[in-house]
């Protein structure tokens, strides 16, 4: 039960932060600034996190995602959840970590988020300054 709950409870957090970015933006007239540069930060980290933290509750939970290939394999389930979690959202990845079942789904989404959130913020930070 509290491994659902967990899940469930990241989902959301995950979802919140992506939320951010379609509710009126409260700094008004800055395109580039440094508050702009923390809020685009601050979500990656929560994605990141959110989905390196559904790796590995499923990894803990007995149902492991991710499968590392190659010669230097690393037994620390953490690590490897968020650096998988990390190459995904960042970029395509670099091979040595694979997912797995469910796993594939959950990699299609993060990247999915991964390449669309630049583009969400940039027309987010348009729109603002032009209102």
């Amino acid at each position: 039960m509290l491994f659902y709950f967990l899940i469930a409870l990241i989902g959301l957090s995950i979802f919140m932060s992506l939320r951010t970015l379609f509710l009126p933006y409260k700094i008004k007239g800055k395109f580039v600034s440094l508050e702009n540069f923390l809020y685009l930060g601050f979500i990656y980290i929560t994605i990141l996190l959110g989905f390196g933290l559904l790796y590995l509750l499923f990894s803990v939970h007995g149902n492991p995602m991710l499968v590392e290939v190659g010669p230097s394999r690393s037994q620390n389930v953490f690590e490897t959840s968020f650096y998988f979690s990390a190459m995904t959202l960042f970029s395509v990845g670099n091979g040595d970590v694979v997912p797995q079942g469910i796993g594939r789904v959950i990699a299609i989404i993060e990247a999915l988020i991964g390449y669309t959130l630049p583009a969400a913020f940039v027309a987010h930070a348009v729109i603002d300054r032009d209102s």
